[in-house]
Formats: C-alpha cells, sequence, structure tokens
C-alpha cells in the first residue's frame, strides 16, 4: 500500500506530504485544484515518461517521493525531475531505471480511469481474474507443466546432439585415440626437458665429475688427504681450548659429505653417455607433447583431463539411443497428466465464468450501466503446444457491450473512460469478494436480510450481498501486501443510487486492498475512511496547491460544499452530517447516531436521482455464485 507520499515543485505544487491510510482514501476539490497532479506524480513513480514540463516555473527539478509496504517491507521510491527534461529513479536510496519502476508497479500500483496502468486492458490478465474469482487452484497445473518443460528440454537437447552425433563420434575418437596412443604420463614434459639438457652437455658433464674426483681424491693436493692434516691440528687446539672441540665433533660428518659426494660424482659421470640417438629421442618425444599440448592443454594436465572428458563424452554418444527413448517415454507421460490436469481446470474455468458474467453484468448494473452485457470468451480451437503454460491450455478475452444494440467486443476497445472504471471496479469489487466469501463462508450463515431477499435456501449469497458480507468484516482485514488501487473519473455520469453503489463498493474493496478515489460526489466521498482535501490558492502572485486529512467537522463541511457549492448552509451542514451518519453506522447495531433506520428508498437531503434510476431500481433476480443460466 502506498503510506506516504511527498511531492515538491511539481507543476502548481510547491511543496505537499500525504499520509495515506488503509482501506478508502477520497480526495476531493474544486475543479482544477490539482487532483489529476497527485495521481500523475503517482505514475511518475511508476516510470511514466517524464517532461520538463512538469516541473514548477522558476524552479530547477521537481521531486516525487513514496514509501510503499508490500510483503511487510517498506520501499522508498524517488524520482527527480530537472527543467531539462532529465530524471533519475532511486528504489532504497540505489539507483534504477525507468523499466525496473515499471517492473516493480504491477505489485505497487494499479492506476484506472486514466488509461494509465490499466491492467485489465491486456487480455492476458483476465484468465488470472476468472481463477481469483472461481478460487481455482493453478498448482497442480504449474506443476505438471514444469515436469512437462523440463523432459522437453532435455530432449530438445538429446537430439539436436544426435543430428550431429554421427560426425561428432567420429571426431571424439579420433581425438581420444590421438592422446591415448601418446600414453601421456603427469609431469613427464618436465623430466624429458631436464634429461635434455643434460644430455646436450655430456662431455661438459662428464669432464667436470671427473676433475671434481680428482680434486677430492685422486691428486697430488687432494682434498680429503689434505683436509685429514687439518683436522689433526684442530685436534691439538681442541685440548688446548675448548671452544674447538665442536669442530672436532663435526669433523666425521663433514668427511662423510665429502666422501659421498666424491662416490656420486664417479657414479654419475660413469653413466653420462653422449648419445644423439637418446638425445634426438628425447627431442621427438618433447615435441609431441607440445603438439598435443597446443591441441589440447595448454598444460600437460589440461591434455590429460581432456582425454578423460572424451572418454566420457565417448561413452555417452555410444549409450545416447537408449536416453533418448526413456525422455521419449518420459515425456509422453508428462504431456498427458499436464492434458489432463489443464482439461480439469479449463472445464471448472467454464462453469465458473457463467456465474463471473451474470454478477458482473448484475454490479454493473448498479454502477449505472443497467444495459450491460458481459461475456468471457475462450479459445475455440486447441492452443498450440509453444503456447502451453504454467495456467494451462486456456486464453481468455472479456467481451463486453454497455449500449443496447451494440455487439459485444473486447473490453480494450471500450471507448469510455467512464465507463472502464465502472467495469473494473465491479470487476475487482468480485474477485475482492470471492477472496472474502472463501476465506469468511464458513463464519456465519447468509441470512435472508444478507441475502436482499434471496433466502437462506440458495446456498450462495448474490454479489451485492457478498459485498456487504464483505462490508462487514472489512474492520478485521485490511491488505497491505495487494497493489494498490487509484480510480480516477468511477464517478463519470452517474449520480443518486448509482453513486451510493459505487461508494459502497469502493469501500468493500478498501478491506482488502488500499484504495485512493478521486471523486466529486459526495455519496462517495461520505464513504471514506480518510478523506483528503485539495485546495489551490493564490499566495504573492503564485499559485499554491496543498492538501490536508480532513477530520470530522472538516469533512461536513466539505461534503456540504459537494452537495450545495460555495454557500453552505445550515440545512446542507445537516444533510451532510446525516449522509456520514448513514454510510458510517454504529458497530453495535447498525443504526445511524441518534435516527432510526432510514426507510427504503429515502435519501439525505442533496442527495440526485441519477438519469435511468428508476428503472434500475426495479428489482432483479438475484445471481449466487454457484448459480447456472
Amino acid at each position: 500500500m502506498l503510506r506516504f507520499l511527498r511531492i515538491k515543485r511539481l507543476a502548481v505544487i510547491d511543496s505537499v506530504e500525504v499520509e495515506f491510510a488503509p482501506g478508502l482514501n477520497v480526495l476531493t476539490g474544486e475543479t482544477g485544484a490539482g487532483k489529476s497532479i497527485l495521481v500523475e506524480a503517482v505514475g511518475l513513480l511508476l516510470g511514466d515518461r517524464a517532461s520538463g514540463d512538469l516541473v514548477r516555473t522558476g524552479e530547477g527539478a521537481a521531486t516525487i517521493e513514496a514509501i510503499f509496504e508490500t510483503g511487510g517491507e517498506e520501499l522508498l521510491i524517488r524520482r527527480e525531475i530537472t527543467a531539462q527534461g532529465r530524471s533519475r529513479a532511486f528504489v532504497n536510496d540505489a539507483l534504477a531505471t525507468a523499466g525496473a519502476l515499471k517492473d516493480l508497479s504491477s505489485r505497487l500500483i494499479e492506476l484506472h480511469g486514466q488509461r494509465e496502468h490499466q491492467t485489465l486492458l491486456d487480455p492476458s490478465t483476465h484468465l488470472e481474474l476468472v481463477d481469483t474469482f472461481g478460487g481455482l487452484d493453478c498448482v497442480p497445473v504449474a506443476g505438471a507443466f514444469d515436469r512437462l518443460r523440463g523432459c522437453a528440454e532435455e530432449l530438445t537437447r538429446l537430439k539436436r546432439a544426435a543430428i550431429d552425433r554421427s560426425a561428432r563420434q567420429d571426431l571424439v575418437a579420433f581425438q581420444l585415440g590421438e592422446l591415448e596412443r601418446a600414453a601421456l604420463k603427469p609431469a613427464e614434459d618436465e623430466e624429458l626437458t631436464a634429461a635434455r639438457q643434460v644430455l646436450a652437455s655430456a662431455e661438459r658433464v662428464e669432464r667436470l665429475c671427473a676433475e671434481s674426483y680428482a680434486s677430492l681424491y685422486e691428486s697430488d693436493q687432494a682434498v680429503l688427504s689434505a683436509l685429514g692434516h687439518v683436522w689433526r691440528r684442530v685436534a691439538e687446539l681442541a685440548a688446548l681450548d675448548r671452544r674447538f672441540q665442536p669442530f672436532v665433533d663435526a669433523r666425521e660428518g663433514i668427511k662423510s659429505q665429502l666422501e659421498d659426494l666424491a662416490s656420486f660424482l664417479r657414479r654419475y659421470g660413469d653413466t653420462i653417455e653422449a648419445s644423439p640417438a637418446r638425445l634426438q629421442q628425447i627431442e621427438e618425444r618433447l615435441a609431441l607433447l607440445e603438439r598435443l599440448k597446443r591441441k589440447y592443454g595448454p598444460t600437460l594436465a589440461e591434455a590429460m583431463a581432456r582425454r578423460d572428458a572424451l572418454r566420457r563424452e565417448l561413452s555417452e554418444l555410444e549409450g545416447s539411443d537408449e536416453r533418448v527413448a526413456g525422455l521419449e517415454r518420459d515425456h509422453a507421460a508428462a504431456r498427458t497428466a499436464y492434458l489432463t490436469v489443464s482439461q480439469a481446470l479449463s472445464n471448472e474455468r467454464r462453469r465458473v465464468s457463467v456465474d463471473f458474467a451474470r454478477q458482473l453484468e448484475r454490479l454493473a448494473g448498479d454502477l449505472a450501466m443497467e444495459q450491460t452485457r458481459f461475456d468471457v470468451r475462450f479459445n475455440e480451437a486447441p492452443v498450440a503446444e509453444p503456447e502451453w503454460s504454467v495456467r494451462g491450455i486456456d486464453q481468455v478475452e472479456f467481451f463486453v457491450s454497455a449500449n443496447p444494440g451494440e455487439e459485444l467486443r473486447p473490453l480494450a476497445r471500450i471507448a469510455s473512460g467512464g465507463e472502464l472504471s465502472r467495469i473494473m471496479l465491479a470487476i475487482k469489487t468480485l474477485t475482492a469478494t470471492s477472496r472474502e466469501w472463501s476465506s469468511q463462508a464458513h463464519d456465519a450463515p447468509v441470512t435472508e436480510t444478507d441475502a436482499g431477499g434471496l433466502g437462506a435456501s440458495t446456498g450462495a449469497p448474490s454479489a451485492t450481498a457478498v459485498l456487504g458480507r464483505l462490508d462487514g468484516v472489512r474492520s478485521r482485514r485490511r491488505g497491505t501486501d495487494a497493489p494498490g488501487l487509484i480510480f480516477d473519473e468511477v464517478d463519470a455520469g452517474i449520480g443518486g443510487r448509482a453513486a451510493d453503489v459505487v461508494g459502497r463498493a469502493l469501500r468493500a474493496l478498501g478491506s482488502g486492498f488500499q484504495v485512493l478515489c478521486i471523486t466529486h460526489l459526495p455519496q462517495i466521498a461520505a464513504f471514506a475512511d480518510a478523506h483528503f482535501l485539495i485546495e489551490k490558492r493564490v499566495e504573492r502572485g503564485r499559485t499554491q496547491t496543498s492538501v490536508r486529512r480532513l477530520d470530522d467537522a472538516g469533512r461536513v463541511e466539505e461534503i456540504g460544499r459537494m452537495l450545495g457549492g460555495a454557500a453552505i448552509t445550515e440545512g446542507l451542514r445537516a444533510s451532510a452530517r446525516e449522509m456520514l451518519a448513514d454510510r458510517h453506522p454504529s458497530p453495535a447495531t447498525g443504526v445511524r447516531p441518534g435516527r432510526g433506520p432510514r426507510p427504503a428508498g429515502a435519501r439525505a437531503k442533496g442527495e440526485s436521482t441519477s438519469k435511468g434510476e428508476s428503472e434500475t431500481a426495479k428489482a432483479k433476480p438475484p445471481v449466487g455464485r454457484n448459480s447456472r443460466p
């Protein structure tokens, strides 16, 4: 829900802050006071195109900020618009694109009446509305579709691989054979490189070994012989000074290391053989390893890993026929299961859609659209398999005729914004009351009074009775997770009793949604949970628009103005008080404070009768949710 809205330097607004309430929020004011600017500001927050013309004259930039509550969390959205037409958007103080704001809009606000954000114009949303009205469970279909899609994707992958499988199998076999014939060993290239270096310098190595051995053992000045004389003198020094004793103790270790060195030099020198053939063999092996590393490496370890991967791939290619056959069986079973649950859901939808259409016609009649005909049309031909989805195999579109003699046409082709807004209001009321009826149906019986004379034996209340039930539990159920609803022009072309029904429907919607409604009708304004007055005045040569929440006394004055105009008399105030009391009865008795129940058909002073209301007031056959044509 929209909890807080701040607008600065936008059009005729210098600075406005509004804290909205749950339920029905009504905004009223004189024509031209700036009510539509608030709606436009919300639209900008939700990604609408920004223009520098919206910035207040003489200012550099406009700012719109809002706090939404969704999913138990607060979401701060800010939009800044410069006089040059550039804009920046922020979500929780992080930069965001206008596209990101549009993505958020579906779960934050739905705006109705000015053609913006009118999701009802998109036929793809109609199926969900039918499901919501009927309380239909799409989870089994969604699960079956996920399984079908998983099988189809895996099967497609294997079949695509099978197209080039023969050529691929030949290539894999050739590459694997090349690597296996090489009989690669870990770190073999490093060992051969070291061996090549020694063989390339064989004569020098042999000479150095011989000279070093001679210096240690065989020459006249052999190191080991000379060291014998040294150790004897050091021993004599140690007898005189104990500080030489550690060196005497280390004598045998040093002698042993020098003897080991002499022995290794002799053996190593004897093994060195200047063999051009062996060197050539090593050079050829290193060349082979380098070629394989360039092709499969770049390291020898990676070439060996590639060999192991090719072994696995060849095994898969040789056994792919069995896997394809098994997946085809799984896919056929998943397809049958999906069609079974989808067809069952489709049958339920077609059954529910009849009740949906009849109740919508009934509500539209209550909203001063007495001649409206409504139909839910399903696809006649089977949906192609690529168009199957988690919602099943149905395609649905709403068809409407708002005037006698006119054929049913798609909802998106309705020209009147007021008609579209009221039809949307009826649909939202039905889906909201459907959710409430599902949760409350077993809590209290439907009485004859609730059903509008229908009688308890029918088993389900009419649309009007369900709306009344929803209105009765409104104080206990206030939705903040559902998208907020903004209605503009919902009162176009109506008045009197029809306006009263529209107001009651809006208040009922407020039990499950946050509703913001701009209206010029006192009958609707009187139903508000929170009433905001939008005023325009001129200060120091500049137009200023302000918004304030009205208290009880302020509501009486404003509704009196809406009833009678600029001159508010005591009679108008009395009618305003009566209208407010009638629409907000005592919770304990349902009777207006200080008054008895109003007689059927009676009106507060100032309420008018809309054209055609006498026909609307005629008794209509009640329609229950489970009724049949």
